[in-house]
């Protein structure tokens, strides 16, 4: 007993500390303003790489990253998660340095529900009474941007959707997170170097910056793969409730930091966005935990 309990505590703190690492990532990103997030990408997958292999040979896992790499059908799965990971990831970082924080707080809100779209519409789930509510308030949270500013929440949807899709991908390629992320950026290897070779910004030539411009760059490698491993001990040990709930933490940090720091208006129109969202997950949450619950008293049955 007293072995579970402390691997649920090791869970908790790591998935507490994972999902405040990727809430609080703004705040380095924000660092690197005047650098395009084209440039900022290359260099994030290029140090993610070189950590991530470096940490595959430490842990004596680099066979799995050879295997992957013979493996055909695992590598075009991948190929399709480096386009969506990618993507998410620079309109992420844009999001940041263009003052659209508040939409990518939004996405990410967003995402679990889209998660369970996906389930429908690609993997013929059937979604339940409650579930159908979650959504549509959310379509209702959307539709009141859409008539307040006159515009779609792209930034939002992108993210929520890209990710949601990235998630869907990757089960399809029963490959570690590690592993993947290795590949995923393996791919991103050659457009990268192409950018920061023929890019006019003389940034992208390490020799030209300061040391202190070059350590933020390098810290693109482990500002992305730090929360990831805790994020994996924290799914290993906790239940999917918790992590469920922890992920909010992301979201909320990112829309204090948005309002409260980076000066980005929130205003009663999007005040009134974001309520339709929270509604939402506040009954996404409810349902999943009541189906949690009747799954257990159910196997207590059959046993």
């Amino acid at each position: 007993m007293q072995n579970r309990d402390e691997s649920a505590t090791a869970g908790l703190l790591a998935g507490v500390s994972a999902f405040l690492f990727w809430g609080l990532a703004p705040l380095y990103f924000k660092l690197l303003d005047e650098i395009t997030a084209p440039e900022i990408l290359a260099h994030r997958s290029i140090w993610s790489l070189l950590l991530a292999l470096g940490i595959l040979l430490l842990i004596g896992k680099f066979s799995d990253f050879t295997a992957t790499l013979r493996d055909a059908g695992k590598m075009r799965t991948l190929a399709l998660s480096t386009l969506l990971i990618g993507s998410n990831w620079l309109v992420f970082i844009w999001s940041i340095t263009n003052a659209h924080l508040l939409d990518a707080s939004l996405g990410y809100y967003i995402n679990p529900l889209i998660n369970v779209l996906l389930g429908v519409l690609v993997l013929g789930e059937r979604l339940r009474r409650l579930q159908w509510i979650a959504v549509a308030l959310a379509a209702v949270g959307i539709g009141h941007e859409l008539w307040q500013f006159g515009r779609v929440p792209v930034v939002s949807l992108f993210l929520a959707c890209s990710f949601g899709l990235y998630g869907l991908v990757r089960k399809r390629a029963p490959v570690e997170s590690l592993t993947g992320l290795a590949i995923e950026t393996l791919y991103m290897l050659p457009l990268a170097l192409g950018f920061l070779l023929w890019s006019a910004s003389p940034s992208s030539n390490l020799l030209n910056n300061s040391w202190q411009l070059n350590g933020l760059l390098l810290l693109t490698g482990p500002i992305t793969l730090t929360p990831l491993l805790l994020f994996n001990i924290a799914a290993r040990r906790l239940n999917l409730s918790t992590v469920g709930f922890l992920q909010y933490l992301a979201p909320t940090l990112m829309l204090l930091i948005a309002t409260f720091l980076f000066g980005e208006p929130f205003g009663e129109g999007k005040l009134v966005t974001f309520g339709f969202v929270w509604v939402a997950l506040a009954i996404y949450t409810v349902d999943a935990l009541a189906q949690r619950r009747k799954m257990r008293l159910q196997r207590k049955a059959v046993v």
